[in-house]
């Protein structure tokens, strides 16, 4: 007896990057994000991660550079810590405990011994505030932040929603439709409300707030895609907003321009917009950047622009809105309905991405190493919409095949089979053959047979359905001279057994046997002659998966 190796867990990777807004170093050579409970730190030039700075045992919720030292980042967890970094060499300096959950976090240069924080009041549920902590200088690594001032009450907890004004003289914050003002040094607090509605229906919530680096002017975004900016706010009742209009949804952020000449802003429609302030405002745009913007930031020195998206992607733009450089992470799906499957090629773990798309995800680096569009459309974000899905994928042994199906169910369902071939030169999947409705119901399985041994005129595809067949499918070469492609699949052979549901299929490790489930049965085939062999049968219960042992040949359960 062999006693089994102790099953060992290690983390790869898959946190989102976009749950705080990114910073870049002094110099715009370095880029740093919370991702998960971990800060990661990618070169701008490469986009190679060069740093993970690991500390924090909850989610991080901001990170910002120290105001007074710009090689050392301060970054808040849930964890209810404040953590003092030297970036570079990925050393952690301090750790200053809060006691509360940090929920997002804001470092001045007008305070120098103290950061601010948001975190929520005691006793009450889902309310929130605005604090400063005194951060200690006394020495030691680990140091107690107890000492917390209230700024503000009923403060939303999104980062975005609340923005401190020119050198920290005042502090904005949205909820709602309420936008509070409070200026330091008069300690003077101004509210201003809107209504819910306009009367062109119009919706007025708040949902993100930026204020001008050097101007008193607020620029706050609406859930009805408006942008205000207000000016004259330190009067109550004398205060001025002009409004601005293009999205057609609600503005997730807003960033303005290190001089405050531009202002950007970024929403659901995955466009980012620059808004050109002293000009009728005048305003550029750089589209299709994949998915909804989460968070906009900018350089100190103003050369690059950061886009963090709900698809776990951080987009580096130049100042004049041309893309630079792409961070893709593992994307979340609605619904990884492949499963989890592994390339061969490439050891990267293969599921659904972006809608219609198959990603292939490097386990090692945390990162995305392509994304092949599978569906090959256009995918129209409105909700209640019935769009293709893909729904099934296999590759072969070698990873030269892979087979992709997708579904589309309106009135009558629609199934695309397609099977792709890696094409060596360009080192990517190509579309080799598509084929429309291979079975008349929804397909539950498919497996390639195919072994170190054999060419492409062994291979074999099978596809298992709930239309009670399951259909063999081989490769066939067309000797058609002025036909576009040589090698094209087709069906070569259709089995069922008692009109029962095929569920699942295998092939031995040899490629001699066949094993295909119909419901509570486990039938095997000769898959030289396709004669059936035997049929096992399975307690009550569908049979979920089946796989071949590999310690014997001829074994197909």
């Amino acid at each position: 007896m062999v006693a089994p190796a102790a099953l060992r867990v290690v983390r790869c990777g898959g946190r989102a990057m976009h749950g705080a807004r990114a910073v870049f170093s002094v110099g715009a050579r370095f880029l740093l994000c919370a991702s998960g409970d971990f800060v990661k730190m990618y070169s701008v030039a490469t986009e190679e991660l060069v740093q993970l700075l690991r500390g924090h045992s909850d989610l991080v919720t901001g990170v910002q550079l120290a105001p007074h030292n710009r090689l050392q980042l301060y970054s808040s967890s849930l964890d209810g810590t404040i953590k003092l970094w030297d970036f570079t060499d990925g050393i952690l300096i301090k750790t200053f405990t809060v006691g509360y959950q940090l929920l997002a976090l804001y470092a001045l240069p007008s305070s120098e011994d103290s950061v601010f924080v948001i975190i929520p009041k005691s006793g009450e549920r889902d309310t929130f505030q605005l604090v400063s902590v005194k951060l200690t200088k006394a020495a030691g690594q680990d140091m107690e932040a107890k000492e917390l001032s209230v700024v503000l009450e009923g403060v939303d907890a999104s980062p975005k929603c609340t923005a401190f004004g020119r050198e920290g003289e005042y502090v904005a914050s949205v909820k709602d439709v309420n936008l509070q003002v409070y200026f330091f040094k008069q300690k003077q607090l101004n509210r201003f409300s809107l209504r819910a509605t306009n009367k062109k229906g119009g919706n007025n919530v708040f949902t993100c707030v930026a204020c001008h680096p050097q101007e008193d002017c607020i620029a706050t975004g609406h859930a009805d895609g408006k942008i205000r900016l207000w000016r004259n706010f330190n009067h109550k009742k004398e205060y001025t907003f002009s409004t601005l209009h293009w999205h057609h949804d609600k503005v997730l952020d807003l960033a303005f321009s290190l001089e405050g000449t531009s202002l950007l802003s970024g929403g659901v429609e995955s466009v980012l917009v620059q808004w050109h302030c002293g000009s009728d405002c005048k305003r550029d745009f750089l589209p299709r950047l994949g998915s909804a913007i989460e968070y906009v930031s900018i350089s100190s020195d103003g050369t690059f622009y950061c886009t963090s998206h709900t698809d776990n992607r951080i987009t580096i733009i130049n100042s004049n809105l041309r893309f630079s450089k792409t961070i893709q992470g593992l994307i979340k799906a609605r619904d990884v309905k492949t499963g989890l499957v592994v390339d061969p090629r490439t050891k990267a773990l293969v599921l659904n991405g972006e809608p219609g798309h198959l990603q292939f995800y490097c386990l090692q680096s945390d990162k995305q190493l392509y994304s092949l569009d599978i569906v090959q459309q256009e995918y129209i974000h409105q909700a209640g919409l019935n769009q293709s899905d893909l729904v099934r994928v296999a590759f072969s042994a070698q990873g030269k095949w892979l087979a992709t199906v997708e579904e589309r169910e309106e009135t009558d369902l629609e199934l695309q089979l397609k099977l792709w071939f890696f094409d060596e030169e360009t080192q990517s999947f190509k579309l080799n053959t598509r084929i429309s409705m291979p079975h008349e119901d929804h397909i539950t399985a498919m497996c390639f047979r195919d072994t170190d041994e054999m060419e492409d005129d062994s291979l074999m595809l099978v596809t298992t359905g709930r239309d009670c067949v399951f259909k063999v499918w081989v490769i066939l070469e067309d000797t058609d001279p002025e036909a576009q492609q040589s090698l094209s699949w087709s069906c070569d052979f259709v089995g069922s057994y008692h009109s029962y549901q095929a569920t699942n299929c295998c092939f031995s490790e040899d490629g001699s046997l066949l094993a295909v489930s119909f419901e509570e049965t486990v039938t095997v085939w000769d898959s030289s002659t396709w004669d059936l062999k035997c049929t096992f049968c399975h307690p009550p219960g569908k049979i979920s998966g089946m796989e071949c042992s590999p310690q014997r040949r001829r074994s197909a359960t």
